[in-house]
């Protein structure tokens, strides 16, 4: 395969599947209020495609213990009528046919070849009762809820790639009744519980929890949050539960009452070489991987240049400052998490603003002269010169080339990069210089996070770390399997040369590339959350992040509900003990110091 065919994606392929090979749908017909059902495909129809390198980079890692598995959680406020078992699982299955990736399986067919794999619905109840399968409540508080999923064993699984987990705190005056985890039974219509006219007036609001749990290599996490608005928008929105039942029906059958044998409008700008000729790729059921959705022209000069350009910004980054860590066989994960009252984020937003930066940036500032105080006032250090190196993730929607025309328009899908903040490691020799500095620093976060964004050759560079990340994962991912199974042989080391061969790079003295800290800055969410579409359901707390490996740590930064959010989620027993608290302690008082 030639090294441009190797950037590309298969399309997705589609198969009929007779139903004796997956068993009759456990929902009757007959007893549904869905008049057209019958109108559907009567067998199954499967659609695949493979993972790009980046999905690959994500996936791979996630297959033992989870690390990675995103989640959301939502804290609101709401009638009982709108949290029904029934009006959730509605909502659920219209956004899950909206949005394939999420009940669609993963399989592992080679360390090269992991495939999507999406069985179509054969009716509005078969999307239904996939929902309750994949919805769960409980009595959990928000802590309690967060912690199980973080530290407890794996909620998702290859073929559960989202779960939704909808909960009353045992707290609340009133428990809503919990339904056993198990699938609906086989008599389940979608004449679920409508509220008569009474239910709704005056009724009191109660307290529930939502954990949304996706995947990440499904998604990131504007994809969720976009998701998250999307589902509270059905909720507690105007529609009555027959009209969601209604708009089940109709998403169902825009989609899938004529199953297409196959897809067969081109995606403009996709190609795959096939017998040397670029010809265009058919359009995808499912949506196409990061790396298709930015396609790089097939010249061998402008992927050799893209090399070079990548490998040079690669020698640039000089890190070095790291947190002590320690080994401790139990990764335990903990999320420290700080809201600021409204008024308090007004002026710190307008503080920020007039030195010419945004929270976004400060907060770097903030990470770097907390570690900075960290390591001086007792914490073990690294050498004082070597700067402190962050990273942070890039959302790349805005330049992707392909679109995706509807109704195959789902934002499930990865697209995001990396950029990195380097600033200085030492503090200012005089405590009066403490703020100018720190205000530089935030400044010189600004303009290097704005280089990442507007570089011309984001999409090149993109595609350069895909094929690094995917080849580093896959060769990880190989060497777990064999050590797992007792068949790992230690690789024999490189030949050498026996002339070397001279570097066409600049020769660089060597310096660590070590980060500190990753950042996930995810803005204004405010501008995501459309509070006045769903009335019925007030959201008051928002916590975010995923299952992590052992010994990681990643700072949120966002605002919602007219409230800065802080939060740090790592691994309490991989770091020396005392030092991560120390930190948190620090960053907490510049925030206080600097930020007002």
């Amino acid at each position: 395969m030639s090294d441009n065919a190797a950037l590309l994606t298969p399309p997705a392929s589609v198969t009929d599947i007779p139903d004796d090979v997956w068993g009759k749908s456990n929902v009757d017909d007959s007893q549904s209020d869905v008049s057209d059902a019958g109108a559907g495909p009567s067998r199954k129809h499967r659609y695949e495609r493979k993972m790009g390198d980046t999905e690959l980079s994500y996936f791979l890692p996630s297959r033992q213990t989870g690390v990675n598995d995103m989640y959301l959680h939502l804290g609101f406020k709401a009638p009982e009528r709108v949290a029904r078992r029934s009006r959730v699982c509605t909502a659920w299955a219209i956004l899950r046919l909206r949005h394939p990736l999420l009940c669609a399986c993963a399989e592992l067919r080679d360390y090269d070849d992991v495939r999507f794999i999406y069985d179509a619905p054969s009716s509005a109840e078969d999307a239904y009762s996939d929902a309750d399968a994949n919805l769960e409540y409980r009595t959990q508080t928000k802590d309690e809820l967060i912690d199980t999923y973080l530290n407890g064993p794996r909620t998702l699984s290859n073929s559960r790639l989202s779960y939704l987990i909808l909960s009353e705190p045992q707290s609340s005056p009133e428990l809503m009744p919990t339904p056993p985890r198990t699938p609906s039974p086989p008599t389940l219509t979608l004449e679920a519980d409508s509220a008569s006219p009474d239910e709704t007036e005056a009724e009191p609001k109660r307290e529930y929890e939502l954990l949304i749990c996706a995947m990440h290599f499904l998604g990131d996490g504007m994809a969720l949050h976009q998701f998250a608005n999307d589902f509270f928008g059905l909720l507690g929105g105007a529609k009555s539960d027959d009209a969601l039942r209604d708009l089940l029906q109709e998403e169902w059958r825009t989609r899938w009452a004529t199953a297409p044998e196959e897809v067969s409008y081109p995606i403009p700008g996709a190609i795959e070489r096939r017998c040397g000729i670029l010809t265009p790729r058919p359009q995808s059921v499912l949506p196409p991987a990061l790396e298709d959705n930015m396609p790089l022209p097939p010249s061998r000069f402008r992927r050799a240049a893209a090399q070079v350009d990548f490998q040079l910004s690669q020698q640039r980054l000089i890190g070095g400052q790291v947190f002590p860590r320690r080994k401790h066989p139990a990764r335990h994960t903990v999320v420290p998490t700080v809201s600021v009252p409204e008024e308090r984020t007004k002026a710190i937003l307008k503080k920020c603003k007039a030195h010419g930066v945004s929270i976004s940036a400060a907060l770097f500032a903030v990470c770097n002269v907390a570690w900075a105080r960290t390591r001086t006032s007792g914490g073990p250090g690294s050498s004082v010169a070597a700067p402190t190196l962050m990273y942070s993730a890039l959302n790349l929607r805005p330049y992707f080339s392909v679109p995706r025309p509807a109704p195959r328009d789902s934002y499930w899908f990865l697209a995001i990069g990396y950029f990195n903040v380097v600033l200085p490691g030492f503090l200012p020799s005089t405590p009066e210089a403490a703020e100018k500095s720190f205000w530089l620093r935030a400044r010189q976060a600004k303009e290097q996070s704005t280089c990442a964004a507007k570089s011309p050759l984001v999409a090149s560079r993109t595609h350069e770390m895909a094929q690094e990340r995917g080849a580093r994962a896959r060769m990880w991912a190989k060497e777990d399997d064999e050590r797992e199974a007792g068949t790992y042989v230690p690789p024999a080391p490189p030949a050498v040369p026996a002339e070397p061969r001279e570097s066409v790079y600049p020769v660089r003295a060597k310096s660590s590339a070590a980060a500190l800290i990753g950042l996930s800055l995810l803005g204004n969410l405010d501008g995501v959350y459309k509070h006045a579409a769903f009335p019925d359901a007030e959201l008051h707390t928002l916590t975010t992040g995923s299952r992590q490996r052992q010994g990681a740590m990643l700072l949120f930064g966002y605002t919602f509900k007219g409230r800065l959010w802080i939060s740090l989620g790592y691994d309490s027993n991989g770091f020396e003990e005392g030092v991560v608290e120390r930190f948190w302690k620090e960053a907490m008082d510049c925030v206080d110091e600097f930020l007002g």
